[in-house]
Parts: C-alpha cells; structure tokens; sequence
C-alpha cells in the first residue's frame, strides 16, 4: 500500500510544476469555470496516458526522430501561441460584468489539453526518462497486473492535481476582482506564447541541422 501511495505522489509531482497546461487551466476556469478547466487537465492526462501506453508496448522511441520532433515542435507553437492570443483578446471581457465572454465548448476545452500534451517533445522525453525509469525499477520485481495497479497511482495523483487546479482558476473567478482577474488572464496568456514561442525556436534549430 505504501508503495502504491509512493506513485500517488509521483503522479502528483509530475503534475505540479508550471507549464502550459496549468496556465491553460488558469485561463479557462477563469473564463468559463470548474467544468472547462478540469476537462483541459483531463485532455493532458489522456495524452499522457498515450504516452505511457506507446512506452509500456515499446513503441515510444518512434517519437523521439528528428523528424517528429520537429514536427511536434511546431505543431506545438502553432497550439500554445493561437491559445495565449486567444486568452488575450478575451482578457477585456473579465474587466465588464456583464460582457459576453467568447462562446467555447467542454469539447474545445478537453482538444485543448490534449493537443497541448501530445504535441509537447519535453513531455514524451519527460514520460520516457520518469515512466521509463519506473518500469525499469519495477518491472522486475511485480507483475504485469501490478505494474498496471501503480501506473494507476501516477494517474490518480494527475487527477488530483487536475481537480485541485481547477477549484484554484475557479475560486480566482469567483473571489477576485475583475481588474486582477484581467491581469492573471493577460499573464496566462503571455505564458503560453511564450512557451509557444520556445517551441518554435526550438524547432527551427532542428530545421537548421
């Protein structure tokens, strides 16, 4: 039991750190509330439930070419830049009550998610080196039924984190006034671009090669 909690934790840490997911969650809750933002952490963890599946069967390697990455690259700057410019251009509409904030749908914000995961290359790398590693660790040692049991506590600990950061972009759009919360959607949308724009650089350096 304690080791299944151990990889609860994983999933929990890996969830954790800042990046485009979060700031898509931020956006969103803010936006649109609970639902939208939890269904854009529910795309990422399906995407990264893709990732540790294609790695369980060996077949990952495939997305780690040159070619692919170049390609999930700019596929992920075109995702985050069009995300962060949208963000922005609704940013105004936090700043009037009674403004009609742009129409989305629960589909749109659970694309956005997974769109955002599986076009991400720091994240297949990511899932290979953290998943790759537990398999090595583990695959020893238990069953297959077993691995698939702990699997399930890195996927328990990316839901809870999911759950947590859409009550938090919910609770900024129901507690915070409309001028900080034209600020925090402006500074998520920044965040985007500006990883969309590090995606970009990164792929034209693999274009330069």
């Amino acid at each position: 039991m304690n080791t299944f909690f151990s990889y609860v934790l994983l999933g929990l840490s890996l969830s954790a750190p800042v990046g485009p997911i979060n700031a898509a969650q931020l956006n969103r809750g803010i936006h649109y509330g609970f639902l939208h933002a939890w269904l854009v952490g529910l795309g990422a963890m399906i995407g990264d439930l893709l990732f540790m599946l294609l790695i369980y069967f060996g077949v990952a390697q495939f997305l780690t070419t040159p070619l692919m990455k170049t390609f999930l690259w700019l596929f992920g700057f075109f995702i985050l830049v069009y995300t962060g410019i949208e963000s922005i251009a609704a940013a105004k509409k936090t700043l009037h009550a009674n403004a009609a904030v742009p129409a989305t749908t629960k589909g749109k914000s659970f694309r956005t998610g997974f769109w955002m995961a599986i076009s991400n290359p720091l994240n297949i790398v990511f899932w290979l080196g953290i998943y790759g590693a537990v398999l090595a660790k583990t695959s020893d040692m238990y069953s297959n039924q077993q691995l698939l049991i702990y699997s399930s506590g890195i996927f328990i600990g990316i839901i809870l984190w999911d759950v947590f950061m859409a009550g938090v972009a919910t609770s900024f759009r129901r507690f915070f006034k409309s001028r900080a919360l034209y600020v925090i959607t402006i500074i998520a949308g920044i965040t985007l671009i500006g990883f969309g724009i590090y995606f970009g650089y990164e792929a034209l350096l693999l274009l330069m090669e």
